[in-house]
């Protein structure tokens, strides 16, 4: 009898694109009775629903969708307690994002039910933004391209107060040395930057020939270029602030492309108001999209997008495969390569309830 498996894609990781990797993942077609859900993140922004975050559509939709599923594989549904409630034929949900923010993993766990994710799917689409809004940060590309485009030639550019900087040859601090900080790392040495690394998760061997593992106030107060790679969590949360930022170097650019919580974006303005920051360029914020009345518009200096690092079209096909292989692993009774909440795998042929296979991965 087939699997039923909803492909609740959006419009960036298509239902399509999931299907089309569930169906190369699963080559004996037959296996899988496939129904798709299309929601409608990024047209409508994501955010809260019910106890998870960062979610995209409603409880009720996933409910009617997921009648008779065992799997889910999708990047924004929300797991809830009461989807789960409601779904007791789930045993799999997979999220095709670097972390299952959207499921409730402890309710997940009580309920038998896996939870996957998709780590480095977005890594070198970040990182390739991150290099994009270091350039244009340091060389101040935001300001002279909206006056360009009002009509306003910036001759002053050519100042030597006004000039930015260049990358080889400049100090550059990461905070951060996982999949993205590690190739952004990469990336900056080789254009001839010497690259310090704070991250107290990485060893100093791990980093060698590429950057110098340091202390995140050595990091500040030698870079003139800081860019930021790390998670949330209640260590990272605001940490650079007030005196964060007044201990860089005069002129020192801020690039954010990780988590709009690391940042007091209102220091950063006064800083950049006060000239001692030189620039910023940012992809991420507190509040999305960003009100209309935040300074990060109208402050000089800050090079903004819209929390677009990570789209690329290559991310969208990388994300449906990662979950897609965790969908055939599954049936076919092996180890989930990126199980969130640590169950071991259910046999395709008898589900006789999940055992607890020890601590979770690394962080995704």
């Amino acid at each position: 009898m087939p699997t039923t498996v909803l492909a609740a894609g959006d419009h960036f990781v298509l239902p399509r694109l999931l299907t089309e990797e569930l169906r190369n993942a699963v080559p004996e077609h037959g296996a899988l009775d496939i129904r798709e859900l299309r929601l409608p993140w990024p047209h409508t922004p994501f955010g809260k629903v019910a106890e998870v975050d960062e979610a995209s559509g409603t409880e009720e939709e996933l409910i009617e969708a997921l009648r008779g599923s065992r799997i889910c594989v999708t990047q924004m549904a929300p797991l809830t307690e009461r989807v789960l409630r409601a779904c007791p034929e789930l045993e799999l949900f997979c999220v095709s994002r670097g972390g299952p923010v959207n499921a409730n993993l402890e309710a997940a766990t009580r309920h038998g039910v896996a939870v996957c994710y998709a780590p480095g799917r977005n890594a070198v689409a970040t990182a390739e933004h991150t290099l994009a809004l270091i350039l244009a940060a340091a060389r101040g590309v935001g300001d002279v391209h909206t006056d360009l485009k009002r009509g306003t030639w910036r001759g002053d550019t050519y100042d030597y107060d006004n000039c930015g900087i260049e990358i080889d040859g400049s100090t550059i601090g990461l905070v951060g040395f996982g999949a993205i900080g590690s190739r952004v790392a990469r990336a900056l040495a080789a254009m001839g930057a010497t690259v310090l690394v704070h991250d107290p998760y990485v060893r100093p061997d791990a980093v060698a020939g590429v950057a110098r593992l340091v202390s995140l106030e050595e990091l500040l107060t030698r870079s003139r270029i800081v860019s930021l790679h790390a998670r949330v969590t209640d260590e990272t949360r605001g940490m650079i602030g007030h005196d964060r930022i007044a201990s860089m170097p005069r002129g020192a650019v801020l690039v954010n492309c990780a988590r709009g919580a690391l940042v007091d974006y209102d220091a950063v303005c006064d800083a950049l108001d006060a000239g001692h920051l030189g620039g910023a360029g940012f992809d991420v914020y507190p509040t999305e999209p960003v009100p209309a009345e935040s300074r990060l518009l109208t402050t000089p200096g800050i090079m903004l997008t819209p929390h677009i690092a990570g789209a690329s079209r290559e991310v969208a096909h990388k994300a449906a495969r990662i979950v897609a292989a965790e969908v055939a692993r599954f049936l076919r009774g092996e180890p989930l390569a990126h199980c969130a909440n640590a169950l071991a795998p259910v046999t395709p042929l008898c589900r006789s309830g999940p055992a607890m296979a020890g601590p979770g991965s690394a962080r995704p």
